[in-house]
């Protein structure tokens, strides 16, 4: 998709954009146990807002409750809660700033941004779709790889994979 189509797509939803952290679900997938066991955690959002600009300029925030993990084991949420993972007591959320958007050819957009996990800050970028549109309501689907080691979450036992998936299933409506 060449940059003078791209814009229309982006332009059609031009506008505000308010989260809506009931209709908002982050999850993270990652391996622990030399790759045997797969984990799953999910996080609340804690706030969002999104603006498309009227020539297809994006930029938006999403923080999320660092403290808010939830893997299904209390021993494993706790302690990815301490100083090894995110640190709450000092770091209470994370946030992912929204810089870009260039849609492509096959109805994905690439947005890119930079996530601030504790102190560090990294560009990364996420692949969406959106589904569910409507005049006032979207929800963005996007997915991202990232390797935790970047953000200084090094702690890793039992062949634990520092390499996790991420998905944000985030729900905006107009403001």
């Amino acid at each position: 998709m060449t940059e003078s189509s791209a814009t229309p797509l982006l332009a059609s939803v031009a506008g505000a954009w308010q989260l809506d952290p009931e209709g908002t679900t982050i999850e993270i997938h990652t391996k622990a146990m030399w790759g045997l066991a797969k984990v799953t955690g999910t996080f609340g959002a804690v706030r969002g807002s999104g603006v498309v600009g009227d020539d297809g300029a994006v930029s938006g925030e999403l923080v999320v409750d660092a403290a808010s993990i939830d893997t299904k084991n209390k021993r494993r949420d706790t302690h990815l809660r301490s100083d090894d993972f995110f640190d709450v007591g000092k770091y209470p959320t994370f946030s992912f700033a929204a810089s870009e958007a260039v849609p492509s050819a096959d109805g994905t957009v690439r947005v890119t941004g930079t996530l601030r996990i504790k102190d560090q800050s990294h560009p990364i970028e996420l692949v969406a779709t959106s589904t569910k549109p409507s005049p006032d309501r979207v929800t963005v689907r996007a997915e991202a790889t990232i390797d935790r080691s970047e953000w200084g979450l090094t702690w890793a036992k039992m062949g634990a994979r520092l390499v996790n998936r991420v998905v944000v299933v985030a729900q905006f409506a107009r403001s």
